[in-house]
């Protein structure tokens, strides 16, 4: 008896195969999106305060960046997406680079490997934003695509730095890669 667990169907005409590669697609990207915190947490008006200090600021950039990664490249990605919308070339180049940057960051299951060394996914972020903004500068508009990058890193470091830290739930995952860890010890 042979088993075909794990196999990927090769039929074209399977509609089977089809139907499950949509559903599959689709449990992938509501798993991607579940690594996005709630907007709701991410614009709660009760954790908005300005920081005491330049210290104070740095290291809620840090945490908030952290904690919001997903919702920050969503922010600046919806951005760049709304001020291309006058630019044809531009939105079809940009549409076309949002697929690889659903497939190659946002929709993957496991990490990268090229070449039998695994990618980090900040590396997979760095290099398609690189190769988003030069695709994008080719197209012809070049002032409107910087101005919103701007705009959107700029909205980001607000944020980061206006949301207070002390309520994110971060996890030991969120504290080892350097996040805001409360440890307390029993007092004697």
């Amino acid at each position: 008896m042979s088993t075909t667990y794990g196999t990927i169907p090769t039929s074209p005409d399977d509609a089977g195969s089809k139907v499950e590669f949509l559903s599959r697609t689709t449990e992938r990207i509501q798993t991607s999106l579940n690594t996005r915190r709630p907007w709701k947490e991410m614009f709660n008006p009760h954790s908005i305060s300005l920081p005491q200090a330049y210290p104070d600021t740095l290291s809620r950039i840090k945490t908030n960046f952290r904690y919001f990664l997903m919702n920050y490249v969503m922010i600046v990605l919806i951005i760049l997406f709304l001020s291309l919308l006058w630019h044809p070339i531009s939105l079809i180049v940009f549409v076309a680079l949002m697929a690889a940057w659903l497939f190659l960051y946002f929709l993957r299951d496991d990490q990268l490997v090229i070449f039998h060394h695994p990618v980090d996914d900040r590396v997979v972020m760095a290099v398609l934003s690189v190769v988003t903004i030069v695709l994008l500068l080719l197209t012809g508009a070049t002032m409107n695509i910087l101005c919103s990058i701007l705009v959107g890193v700029a909205v980001v470091v607000v944020h980061a730095a206006v949301r207070k830290t002390d309520d994110l739930c971060l996890d030991e995952d969120g504290g080892e890669a350097g996040g805001f860890l409360a440890v307390s010890s029993p007092v004697e």
